[in-house]
C-alpha cells in the first residue's frame, strides 16, 4: 500500500514537471474577432481544423459583440498585448495602422504565404493605407438596386444595361410607375436621397466626397448634387417614386417587409449583404436580381466593392508566420469555407466564391453573381469614413440638406451650398 502510495506521488510529481513543458512546446497565436454567435461557432470550428493540421500550434481566441470588441482590442494595444491576427473594420484601418498597430501583409503576398493569385486586385485594395496593405478582406459587398423582373416585364420593360446611365434611369421608373401605377422606388434615407447613395452618385463623377485628410468635403463640382437631388424632386413630384411621407409607413419594417416586397415598388437600394432578407420575405416564387447603380452618361462606374471586414496582423506579434499561414488558410482553403460558407461576405478567391456557388441558396447565389460582376466593372473604394462622419451625416447631411429639400422646405441650390459650408465645418472639427 506504501509502495502504490508513493509511486502515486511520484507519477504526480513527474506530470507536474513534465506537463508544463510539453505545453511549452506548443506555439501559442491569438485570434480576436467580434460577430453573432453563428460567426463563433463557424470560426471556432475552422481555428479546430486547423490546429489538427498544425498539432504543434495551440490558438487562443477571444470574441466579442462589436462595440465590446473595439474597447477590448484598444486596452490591448494600450498594454501591448494584442492578438497576432485580429479582425479590423474598414473605419478604424487607416487610424490602427497610423498607429504602428498594424503589420504590412505585402510581403507575405510577394512571398505567397499569403496566396491572392486568385484574388482580384480591387479586392485587395480596401486594405490598403497609402502603398501597403495592412488588412485582407474577409468577404465583399457593394450597392445594388434589386429590381423586380416580373414586374419589369408585366410593364412590358426590358432590364436596363448594366451600364445604365441616369437619364436611362429616370425613364425606366417613369414607365414603371406609368405601366403599373406602383412606385418605382422610394426617395427618402433609405432610397435615392440616402447618404451612402449620394457618395456613390458622386463616385461615377470621380469625386470622392470627403477630402483625404477627412475634414472638408472631398469635391469642387456641386453640379452633380444639384442635378441628382432636382431628379429627385421630379420624380417625387410626379408620383413615380415614393415620398418621405409615403415611405414612413416602411420605415420601420423590417427588410422582409420591404416596398419591393409588398409590391408597392418595382425597385429598392440595397447593399449586397442585406439582400437575404429582402429575398426571403418576398419568397421563392419572386423573381428579383441585383443591378449596379446608375453611373453619369460617359463617366466611371458608380458601384465599389467595400470589405465587410479584415483580418490584420498586428505589430505586437511575435509569430507573424503563423499568422500569416493562419490568414492563408481562411482565405484559400475550400473545406474551411465550406464551414465559414461566407458568413463575412462574399469570399475574395475567385476559386472558392465558384466552388461555394452550387451550395448556395437562391439569393446567396444571385449575391456571389452580383459581386462577381462588379468586380469586373467598379470605381475604387473611397477612403475610409473620417473620425466626423456620424457627426455630418446626423447633424448636416440629414436635417440641414436631405430633408428640408425632398420636404419643399429649401430649394436644391440653397441646400447644396449650406451643405458645403456647414460640412466643411463639421468635418474641419
Amino acid at each position: 500500500m506504501r509502495k502504490l502510495l508513493l509511486l502515486t506521488i511520484i507519477l504526480g510529481l513527474l506530470a507536474a514537471l513534465v506537463g508544463p513543458s510539453l505545453a511549452q512546446d506548443k506555439t501559442e497565436l491569438q485570434i480576436n474577432w467580434w460577430g453573432s454567435q453563428n460567426r463563433h461557432d463557424r470560426t471556432i470550428k475552422v481555428i479546430e481544423m486547423w490546429e489538427a493540421a498544425n498539432p504543434d500550434v495551440d490558438i487562443v481566441y477571444e470574441f466579442a459583440s462589436f462595440t465590446d470588441y473595439w474597447t477590448l482590442e484598444n486596452t490591448k494595444a494600450a498594454g501591448e498585448q494584442l492578438p497576432c491576427v485580429m479582425q479590423q473594420d474598414y473605419a478604424y484601418l487607416t487610424e490602427w495602422a497610423s498607429r504602428g498597430l498594424l503589420m504590412p501583409l505585402d510581403p507575405f503576398f510577394e512571398s505567397s504565404q499569403i496566396d491572392v493569385s486568385n484574388v482580384p486586385a480591387s479586392l485587395l485594395d480596401g486594405g490598403k493605407v497609402g502603398d501597403e496593405t495592412f488588412g485582407i478582406s474577409l468577404g465583399t459587398n457593394s450597392q445594388s438596386i434589386i429590381i423586380d423582373v416580373d414586374a419589369f416585364a408585366e410593364a412590358g420593360i426590358e432590364l436596363p444595361s448594366t451600364t445604365w446611365t441616369w437619364t436611362e434611369f429616370e425613364e425606366v421608373a417613369r414607365q414603371l410607375h406609368e405601366n403599373l401605377g406602383i412606385w418605382a422606388m422610394t426617395a427618402g434615407t433609405t432610397g435615392l436621397g440616402d447618404v451612402q447613395f449620394w457618395r456613390t452618385m458622386n463616385l461615377g463623377y470621380g469625386q470622392p466626397v470627403i477630402s483625404e485628410d477627412g475634414k472638408s468635403l472631398g469635391y469642387t463640382d456641386d453640379q452633380p448634387t444639384i442635378d441628382h437631388f432636382n431628379m429627385i424632386l421630379r420624380l417625387q413630384n410626379d408620383g413615380v417614386i415614393a415620398t418621405p411621407e409615403e415611405y414612413a409607413e416602411f420605415a420601420q419594417a423590417p427588410l422582409e417587409a420591404s416596398m419591393i416586397v409588398t409590391g408597392d415598388s418595382a425597385m429598392q437600394y440595397q447593399w449586397s449583404n442585406q439582400v437575404v432578407a429582402v429575398f426571403a420575405g418576398a419568397g421563392e416564387e419572386r423573381n428579383f436580381q441585383l443591378w449596379p447603380i446608375p453611373r453619369p452618361e460617359g463617366g466611371q462606374p458608380s458601384n465599389y466593392l467595400k470589405p465587410s471586414m479584415f483580418f490584420s496582423i498586428t505589430s505586437q506579434c511575435e509569430t507573424p508566420e503563423l499568422a500569416a499561414d493562419f490568414i492563408n488558410y481562411v482565405t484559400n482553403d475550400l473545406p474551411a469555407n465550406e464551414v465559414l460558407f461566407a458568413e463575412r461576405g462574399v469570399p475574395i478567391s475567385t476559386v472558392v466564391a465558384d466552388h461555394l456557388l452550387p451550395m448556395l441558396d437562391a439569393a446567396s447565389a444571385e449575391t456571389f453573381r452580383f459581386v462577381a460582376a462588379v468586380a469586373e466593372d467598379s470605381s475604387p473604394i473611397p477612403a475610409p469614413d473620417p473620425a466626423n462622419w456620424s457627426n455630418f451625416t446626423g447633424n448636416v447631411f440629414g436635417p440641414l440638406f436631405h430633408d428640408p429639400i425632398l420636404f419643399g422646405q429649401l430649394s436644391v441650390e440653397d441646400g447644396v451650398a449650406l451643405l458645403r459650408e456647414e460640412a466643411n465645418k463639421v468635418l474641419g472639427g
